[in-house]
């Protein structure tokens, strides 16, 4: 709805919502920096940025859309619908992603979008569920044959009380692996985008098919301490991806996040020393921070229990048009340096002030 844009945070420290254009500028900031891989959008805003603008045509990120809104991500204020059982929606047509008209001609379909998102929640309920598989083998059919890739997003159930919270890890990898055996390779999803269910799951999953690339979705809540160390613990157990969208969306400086997810993904920089590092980017740019940096140095969620139970990471999200995912960038590692820094060589504070001095070059002129 009308949040989803984020918020602006005003001198006199007063917030409103974003307009569109605003969050679409933000986007295209992104787009420029050129880090991230995949760049989620709504339909409405990849027709705007992709085939009006060809934000993407000299780009290395690839242009994704949401390719279905299932029920429990309607989450208008005063809305009940998500507090109800997952119910397979799609307002997406592929074509319209395509080529922005129905009935592309096949040299058209080139021209837009040709991957999406798309999601399921599973409730341990036989109709709901089976509701939810049929609609993703009709889509499955139909992208098959307009020649549109998916990446898929499972999410934990929406309904309390559906699975026991010590089983919901092994009863999201084993839906996994249910709905995905009789999908032949024309038809898989070319990755996943789960929550992050405990170091647990995910070196289950990741071992149980080696073939199957997974990510994280970053979630909502929590500090820039639980954003940085989830991305440093998935990767550390066998995530191969991490999709941030809202952790992004609400971070004081975006591009500077974003940075500082790399590095991460790179091994170059620590969680903490991330996170110290970026108080020190947004005091350059005279940016408020939301936290304090000692509270911005906690941990506010179970990112580091390795059965995965307790307080999860993250819960359906309200729609997002954007989100994106961090990819190791070799060739930005020294962002115009000459030479790279032997990492390696540095102590913990040496390699603090090296970042520090860098992204005050990048953010501070």
């Amino acid at each position: 709805g009308m949040p989803g844009p984020g918020v602006v945070r005003q001198v006199d420290g007063s917030e409103r919502f974003r307009t569109l254009e605003e969050f679409r500028e933000q986007i295209r900031s992104i787009v420029r920096q050129g880090i991230v891989d995949i760049m989620l959008m709504s339909a409405s805003t990849a027709e705007h940025l992709t085939l009006q603008e060809r934000l993407f045509d000299d780009s290395s990120i690839t242009p994704a859309v949401r390719a279905n809104d299932t029920s429990d991500i309607h989450a208008m204020r005063g809305s009940r619908i998500p507090t109800e059982g997952s119910q397979p929606f799609r307002t997406l047509m592929l074509d319209h992603a395509q080529c922005g008209h129905i009935d592309c001609e096949q040299a058209e379909r080139t021209l837009g979008v040709d991957l999406g998102l798309y999601s399921m929640t599973f409730n341990n309920d036989r109709q709901l569920d089976l509701n939810t598989l049929e609609a993703y083998k009709a889509f499955r059919v139909e992208a098959e044959r307009k020649g549109f890739r998916h990446f898929l997003e499972v999410f934990n159930p929406n309904l309390p009380n559906a699975v026991a919270p010590e089983q919901m890890p092994q009863f999201i990898n084993d839906v996994i692996a249910r709905t995905l055996a009789g999908v032949t390779s024309a038809g898989r999803p070319i990755f996943l985008k789960i929550a992050y269910n405990g170091p647990a799951a995910m070196e289950e999953l990741v071992a149980y098919d080696p073939h199957l690339v997974v990510g994280v979705l970053g979630g909502s809540s929590g500090t820039t301490l639980d954003a940085f160390m989830l991305l440093s613990e998935a990767k550390k157990h066998g995530a191969r991806a991490a999709l941030f969208g809202r952790k992004i969306n609400n971070a004081e400086n975006q591009l500077a996040f974003i940075e500082f997810l790399r590095l991460i993904a790179e091994g170059v920089i620590e969680p903490v020393e991330a996170v110290r590092a970026y108080h020190a980017v947004l005091e350059k740019l005279n940016i408020r921070p939301l936290r304090s940096l000692d509270e911005d140095l906690t941990l506010q969620t179970n990112v580091m229990s390795y059965a995965g139970n307790g307080t999860t990471v993250s819960l359906p999200p309200s729609i997002k048009p954007q989100a994106a995912s961090v990819k190791p960038s070799p060739s930005r590692a020294t962002n115009d340096d000459s030479t790279t820094p032997n990492f390696a060589s540095m102590t913990s504070d040496e390699r603090l002030a090296y970042h520090r001095e860098r992204l005050n070059r990048t953010f501070g002129e």
